[in-house]
């Protein structure tokens, strides 16, 4: 993939590094440490070194990073839906969008991206919102 394609920005990659025998975090015992494996996640929001010395542990790694990145889009998008929902100055357009937020909302709520009261919060100002239009 070609560094400047969207693609490319989007890839989570993983790679192994090898740390030096004086790594700092380390306890260097009677031979020295040096760990297994470490992993460095790029993402293009963040680049952070792990340490995982099993499968299911770099399994783990990569799908928390998918799970965040898919939590994070959801929930910007529930925001946008309700921000827009807001600045409605109609009625039967407020109407016909607040079905849509309202299932947004829950199922925030069901995968505990946004805890219960805040999504049961949110429904009541807003069904109050539209009410009030």
């Amino acid at each position: 993939m070609h560094p400047q394609s969207k693609d490319y920005l989007n890839f989570v990659c993983i790679w192994s590094v090898r740390l030096g025998v004086r790594t700092p975090g380390f306890h260097p015992g009677n031979t020295g440490s040096i760990p297994v494996r470490t992993t460095k996640v790029l993402n293009k929001t963040r680049i952070k070194e792990i340490m995982a010395n099993h499968k299911s542990a770099l399994k783990r790694i990569r799908s928390n990073e998918t799970k965040r990145l898919r939590n994070k889009y959801q929930h910007k998008t529930t925001r946008n839906a309700v921000r827009d929902l807001r600045s409605t100055e109609d009625k039967t357009e407020a109407e016909a969008k607040l079905g849509g937020v309202i299932s947004m909302l829950d199922k925030l709520a069901k995968n505990n991206i946004i805890h219960k009261n805040k999504a049961a919060n949110l429904k009541s100002k807003l069904t109050k919102h539209v009410a009030a239009i």
